[in-house]
């Protein structure tokens, strides 16, 4: 079965079973009963402490502190980071749906559902990764699938459950007006619920890169800067600075003068081997693009 979307980061693909966790908890959703068989009636199991019910009394409304970070970032006045922390301490929910288990034919000759699992939604990103789409309320789930079925989780554990899906991205609230994509740096940093730094602001990584370009004699000088798609906008065209799908990172080369454009993509190519042989720079960047420019001739009197 695959779940079509209104989604505008790409359509569906075929849901996957459910990480145990997630399972475990919807198969106790609705029973009259606990695990050991005990009734539910007549039990108090509201109030802090319970980790059944981590979410006693929830409005299924965006969680005020993302609702902030997000508002800060489209804006102008927040950051990536911002969002990514608010996630962090923040209730959000994942889709699931019903997908045929096992079925046969009926008494009357039709074909009957014998058993169905509940089965989490991902997402193909337009470049082919697979992504996990998150919502910020029950509104903004049932808005982009009526059909779907909302499982409200912490951020951090939805992050776990989209690296167990291989996913690359974490999608919040597709189709929305206002969506946020958090990248794999990011999704990991925040499934091991450890603060994150896009890489294009990390200052080791930048001493990283200079290294590694230290030998090469054509190069006048190497940075690193947002990639184009490190920005995001709104469904009525506003931009924001993060939350895009990326390139992340952009690598600027400045040649000296004179440097044939043989010899700068020779060294582009060395030093882009090097860094993706690196596995720190793998583990922190999503996605990169290079730019190749001259160096500005100094005048006479320069």
């Amino acid at each position: 079965m695959s779940a079509n979307s209104p989604s505008s980061h790409g359509a569906p693909e075929s849901p996957r079973h459910l990480p145990g966790h997630i399972a475990a908890a919807l198969a106790r959703a609705g029973s009259t009963s606990d695990s050991a068989g005990q009734s539910w009636e007549g039990r108090d199991l509201s109030g802090d402490g319970n980790p059944l019910h981590n979410f006693d009394n929830d409005n299924g409304l965006i969680d005020p502190k993302l609702a902030a970070a997000l508002e800060a970032l489209k804006a102008g006045t927040g950051t990536e980071q911002g969002v990514h922390a608010a996630l962090a301490e923040s209730r959000i929910y994942i889709a699931v749906m019903a997908q045929l288990a096992e079925g046969g034919l009926g008494e009357n000759g039709f074909v009957e559902d014998k058993e169905a699992d509940m089965a989490l939604v991902t997402l193909n990103a337009p470049d082919g990764r697979t992504a996990l789409p998150v919502f910020s309320s029950v509104d903004a789930l049932q808005s982009w699938h009526p059909e779907a079925r909302p499982v409200a989780v912490y951020a951090p554990r939805a992050a776990l459950s989209a690296v167990a899906e291989e996913a690359q991205l974490l999608v919040l609230d597709p189709g929305a007006d206002y969506t946020f994509v958090l990248r794999r740096p990011g999704m990991w940093a925040l499934a091991q619920q450890k603060p994150w730094t896009p890489s294009y602001l990390n200052e080791e990584l930048a001493a990283m890169v200079a290294e590694t370009a230290g030998s090469e004699r054509a190069l006048a000088a190497i940075a690193i800067a947002p990639g184009h798609g490190v920005g995001s906008r709104t469904a009525s065209g506003a931009s924001a600075p993060g939350g895009g799908s990326g390139p992340e990172l952009r690598l600027e080369f400045t040649f000296h003068p004179g440097v044939d454009e043989a010899t700068a993509r020779e060294c582009v190519s060395r030093i882009h081997s090097a860094l993706a042989a690196n596995a720190d720079f793998a583990e922190n960047v999503d996605s990169l693009e290079i730019a190749l420019k001259a160096a500005a001739p100094q005048g006479p009197g320069a």
